[in-house]
């Protein structure tokens, strides 16, 4: 997408909206949490390099905002001319832009500062675009399209009537960051730590990840959220995947010092204003009391949703397979928004825990100790109990007591059960063994310290509920180690 030239700041009344806002997109997030800790004049200076748009204008019959809160609408878009020829041969980056929304999120700051909630809107949601009259003064009838297609037609001011029209919620600001953007907002945070269960790999974004831990570079990271053919799940898994990456972000932003750290904030803020563009009403002041008023955000008060959705799509002439949205718990989704509650009630937190990809509860495990330290195996037993696996309760010795490291025994038919068990146990060997059946032989070697706890990574259904979470769980545990 051509980014068009700046607009004139018009001699328009200021904005009533309240003086915070939320720019937690890729990309996004560690500007708005850093400007706690900066200076007016700083943020003054940095404010003056925003590409500003009129996302506004023209608007009427809209929404309310009556339960509190600030409501941001975020868009990622397929901005590319500022990127450089290799980056777009590497990244697989090539091709016209389509002038259209690859990303739309609605980001919610609870009215007490307490908490964030991102929902996403798949871009191929159906969606009624509302009439409108285009640059030429021709007038266009409301008509259905994809989501994404809002854009396209009539840019950010179409854009925000769509998403208002379609969910019932207020947007106090706009914003809209591209693929310049967020890459070197990326390599100046110095890179986004994530984690994946299994193997991701896309032949069309370039994509290729093994299981474990990674830090990923601007670049990189774009692959990570713009992938959409790493499994079946399409957009939808997508979304989860930019989901996780926004929580990675935060907790990253927010561990990380950037708040406390005049330099580093400059440098990040730097390197995203250069193609950022945001509605004339977020100014210098709004950055400022936003920033103070998110400054104990943390993984764990950010929350996550995407609009639940009927599957298989439904084809629209002219438009393609689009979304239809499950309408009675879209409803319930946004009317919490509305009323300004949170979208995941409490639960335990499970932080340290690896993700994996086959739930432990399906693998079944028998644990025989190869030490001379009585009761070994029965604590290896309990402990892996005790994080899901399935296993016989009936430890017993091995055949010798001088096992130097911890050895797992498999079937190779069971090579994706396998992983989730060796997750728990970091540093043990595989030993793949034919026809010994679904049971797994854990051997405990003089290496076994303790058994790491895991929890299943699968892609959630829309079917439940919002399908929400929290930010922490689904960051990389402490002390992962792996890179790319």
């Amino acid at each position: 997408m051509s980014a068009p030239a700046r607009s004139p700041r018009p001699p328009r009344p200021r904005s009533r909206r309240p003086r915070w806002g939320l720019r937690l997109a890729p990309g996004g997030a560690c500007l708005v949490l850093a400007v706690s800790g900066i200076g007016h004049l700083l943020v003054s200076e940095l404010e003056s390099g925003i590409h500003r748009v009129d996302a506004f204008g023209g608007l009427d019959n809209r929404p309310k905002n009556t339960g509190g809160g600030v409501n941001f609408l975020v868009v990622g878009t397929d901005g590319r001319e500022k990127i450089t020829p290799r980056e777009k041969a590497l990244y697989r980056l090539g091709g016209a832009p389509c002038r259209c929304t690859d990303t739309i999120m609605l980001m919610h700051l609870s009215a007490d500062h307490r908490r964030i909630s991102a929902v996403s809107l798949p871009r191929d949601s159906y969606a009624q675009i509302p009439a409108y009259t285009d640059a030429t003064g021709k007038r266009h009838p409301h008509h259905p399209r994809k989501l994404n297609a809002a854009y396209a037609e009539g840019g950010p001011s179409l854009t925000v009537r769509t998403v208002e029209h379609l969910t019932g919620i207020h947007i106090d600001h706009y914003l809209e960051v591209d693929f310049t953007s967020f890459m070197k907002t990326v390599d100046v945070l110095g890179g986004v730590k994530i984690c994946t269960a299994r193997p991701l790999k896309d032949d069309h974004t370039g994509l290729d990840l093994a299981a474990g831990t990674h830090v990923l570079n601007g670049g990189q990271a774009l692959q990570y959220v713009r992938s959409r053919h790493v499994d079946g799940t399409s957009d939808l898994g997508r979304i989860q995947r930019q989901q996780r990456f926004l929580a990675a972000v935060v907790h990253q932003t927010t561990a990380g010092g950037i708040l406390l750290n005049p330099v580093r904030f400059n440098r990040v803020a730097g390197a995203l204003l250069g193609s950022v563009r945001a509605d004339h009403g977020f100014g210098a002041t709004d950055m400022v009391a936003l920033g103070r008023a998110m400054s104990g955000v943390t993984p764990a008060s950010s929350e996550f949703a995407s609009v639940p959705v009927i599957l298989p799509g439904v084809p629209v002439k002219g438009a393609g397979s689009t979304l239809r949205w499950d309408q009675a718990k879209a409803e319930r989704l946004f009317t919490t928004l509305r009323e300004d509650r949170p979208l995941v009630a409490h639960r335990p937190k499970r932080s340290g825990a690896t993700p994996v990809d086959v739930d432990p509860g399906r693998v079944r495990v028998h644990v025989l100790n190869g030490t001379d330290t009585a009761g070994l195996a029965r604590h290896a037993d309990r402990a892996l109990h005790a994080t899901g696996f399935a296993t016989t309760g009936s430890p017993a010795d091995a055949a010798t007591p001088d096992v130097r490291r911890t050895v797992i025994a498999y079937d190779p038919v069971w090579d994706r059960s396998v992983r989730s068990l060796a997750a728990a146990l970091p540093g043990a060997r595989l030993k793949p063994v034919v026809g010994q059946g679904a049971v797994m032989q854990i051997t405990i070697g003089a290496d076994y310290t303790d058994v790491r706890p895991v929890r299943v990574e699968k892609p959630r259904s829309d079917t439940a509920g919002f399908g929400a979470i929290t930010g922490d769980e689904v960051v990389c545990p402490e002390g992962a180690t792996r890179s790319l």
